[in-house]
């Protein structure tokens, strides 16, 4: 069930509610001298921050590829002037619907619940040569879990395009 969870948080199926996004940066970053980067595993000691299933990485990994491509970056195999990692998140919430009709404590009532799954994808640009992170974004939202892969995938990069809008900085400097 949980992996259910993560693979559809990390495809950010459809929802109802768009993707909430967030972003912070080290302001004395030179950006544009980054040209070149490498992706790292994030080494947090915690068992719940294990690795998606290999498709969901590949898939994860290749629409941040697509986006960074489109920045101007390229992606190398070892020493990147950036290194970039992801992690994931799923939260589970409890809602209670009730509604109850009649005088005071003598009426009829009737309590529903439901889980709501809220997902997150966190990715971090680290500078190797200060071992400094220099950027950090989110990308959250509540997850509708959706089988059809072709379409996780299209909502994945809708969502990061949404994400990358903030990299690099405008206010960083040149």
């Amino acid at each position: 069930m949980k992996l259910t969870a993560l693979t559809g948080f990390l495809c950010l199926g459809a929802a109802a509610l768009a993707q909430d996004v967030h972003y912070d940066y080290d302001r004395a970053a030179t950006f544009s001298a980054y040209q070149t980067y490498q992706w790292v595993n994030l080494k947090t000691g915690e068992a719940s921050n294990q690795l998606p299933d290999q498709l969901m990485d590949q898939n994860i990994k290749r629409a941040v590829d697509e986006q960074l491509a489109l920045k101007g970056l390229r992606r190398v195999d070892h020493g990147g002037d950036l290194q970039v990692a992801y992690h994931a998140a799923v939260n589970h919430e409890k809602q209670f619907n009730g509604f109850g009709g009649g005088p005071r404590w003598n009426g009829l009532g009737q309590v529903n619940t439901s889980t709501i799954e809220t997902g997150k994808l966190v990715i971090e640009f680290f500078d190797p040569a200060k071992n400094q992170l220099v950027w950090r974004g989110d990308a959250e939202k509540t997850l509708d879990i959706n089988k059809d892969p072709d379409k996780n995938y299209r909502n994945l990069e809708k969502a990061l395009v949404k994400l990358f809008k903030n990299y690099p900085p405008e206010n960083s400097r040149k």
